[in-house]
């Protein structure tokens, strides 16, 4: 709790908010990351997830040199994208680019906190039902270009069925235990990471879905 409540008073430290929002978290009206999702504000300083979610870990997903032709000439410049998350149902996911690998790296950490989704967890295996969020409440699916990733609750002690790509990020949202089904171009690592990503943001919006038709 020390290094915790000290990682917030280094990040407040010389942090001026640009935003309304920023200014409510410094001055200590808006405490809690739950307070802004259910408000449905737009979180615009990275220094927000940083006070209020200190504890997210990082994960590089995939590092590349990307060319772009221009007419000075060919362009190189190297795409990183990262995965963040507390391991207990905030996940993230950004991309950045940049000439050097360490400011790729680092813009992709602050585009993935900017972009920090609850994540629903629960135990909907049928072979299961111990009701300890290790694993999926139901099966959903994410797509992204051309990629279709399809997550399924798993018993708990089963593991992380799934490829390297979704692993990471299953593990960084905290899922413990599932099933992974992935139809295209899986071997594009963006692709399929940004599908686990919407799938598993599917979670919360299936059931937000599912709340509004009863």
């Amino acid at each position: 709790m020390g290094e915790m409540e000290a990682g917030r008073r280094s990040t407040l430290e010389g942090w001026k908010p640009r935003t309304r929002l920023g200014r409510m978290v410094l001055e200590g009206k808006v405490t809690t990351l739950q307070e802004i999702l259910d408000e449905g504000y737009r979180i615009r300083e990275v220094e927000i997830i940083d006070v209020l979610v200190p504890n997210l870990k990082e994960e590089v997903i995939d590092l590349s040199l990307v060319q772009k032709q221009t007419d000075a000439g060919e362009r190189s410049r190297f795409r990183a994208v990262v995965a963040v998350g507390n391991g207990e149902g905030l996940l993230g996911l950004g991309i950045g680019k940049s000439s050097r690998v360490r400011n790729a790296i680092e813009k992709g950490i602050t585009q993935a906190k900017l972009n920090i989704y609850p994540i629903l967890r629960g135990c909907g295996s049928w072979e299961c039902r111990c009701g300890e969020p290790h694993s999926l409440p139901f099966k959903v699916t994410g797509s992204r270009g051309g990629v279709e990733v399809t997550l399924i609750p798993g018993p708990k002690g089963l593991g992380l069925v799934a490829g390297e790509t979704a692993k990471m990020i299953l593990r960084l949202a905290g899922i413990k235990d599932c099933w992974s089904r992935a139809r295209g171009n899986t071997k594009t690592k963006v692709s399929s990471a940004m599908a686990t990503f919407e799938a598993l943001k599917n979670t919360t919006r299936t059931m937000t879905q599912r709340d509004w038709a009863r």
